[in-house]
């Protein structure tokens, strides 16, 4: 069987910005985008150490594509993104034990991160090395800029502070709630109408400028 045209690396990357933002658009990742967002360094945190598996993961299936059998090939992608994240979990508690304690047991959920998964299923062991590489770091820079866009949202709100910064003084009155689970959710939500609110305005105006041809 013939290998399938490559795709422009650069737009395997940007459509993982916009066009198919893993959590604005395609929804998914939402257990550590709504549990591990209470505070700007913890989401950029997770989001990183999500991109090095994805990546790493990514080039390894890319380059085993033809070798690992069809009938195993969910087996193996699971050991190899389990291989990363052990790294990125033993890497964290050596050089980061504050943020590895705050993110907890959702480091070794990575492991059943369905966008990693199905990165790899749907796009890594049907590419070459190159086009996996910039699939894999669009996505999870998307995944990266949406978790710190929550962060950012739930810590300014309900710590009034950005990365442990104090922004408003001792006179502000945090918004407790903003750094419980139902903060998540409401920072998500309203993330998803901007989001969305955007992505219509702008297929609108494609079709204006397309009707006017």
């Amino acid at each position: 069987m013939s290998e399938k045209k490559i795709p422009a690396t650069g737009e395997e990357f940007m459509k993982g910005l916009w066009k198919e933002n893993p959590v604005f658009i395609s929804v998914l990742g939402m257990c550590p985008a709504l549990a591990v967002t209470n505070s700007a360094i913890n989401a950029l945190a997770m989001g990183l150490a999500t991109m090095f598996v994805l990546i790493f993961s990514s080039i390894l299936v890319s380059s085993l594509r033809n070798i690992i059998p069809k009938q195993v090939r969910i087996t193996a992608y699971i050991i190899i993104i389990a291989t990363f994240v052990t790294v990125v979990d033993f890497s964290l508690a050596a050089f980061f034990p504050v943020i590895h304690k705050e993110l907890g047991a959702f480091i070794a959920l990575i492991v059943v991160n369905c966008l990693i998964l199905g990165r790899q299923e749907s796009f890594a062991s049907k590419n070459k090395i190159m086009p996996a590489i910039a699939d894999a770091a669009g996505m999870s820079a998307g995944f990266t800029f949406a978790l710190l866009c929550i962060g950012v949202i739930r810590e300014v709100l309900g710590s009034g502070s950005l990365f442990n910064i104090n922004l408003f003084g001792a006179g502000f009155e945090p918004w407790v709630i903003m750094i419980l689970p139902p903060g998540g959710f409401f920072a998500l939500g309203f993330l998803l109408l901007i989001f969305n609110w955007m992505t219509k305005k702008r297929e609108e105006r494609k079709l204006e400028n397309a009707s006017k041809i």
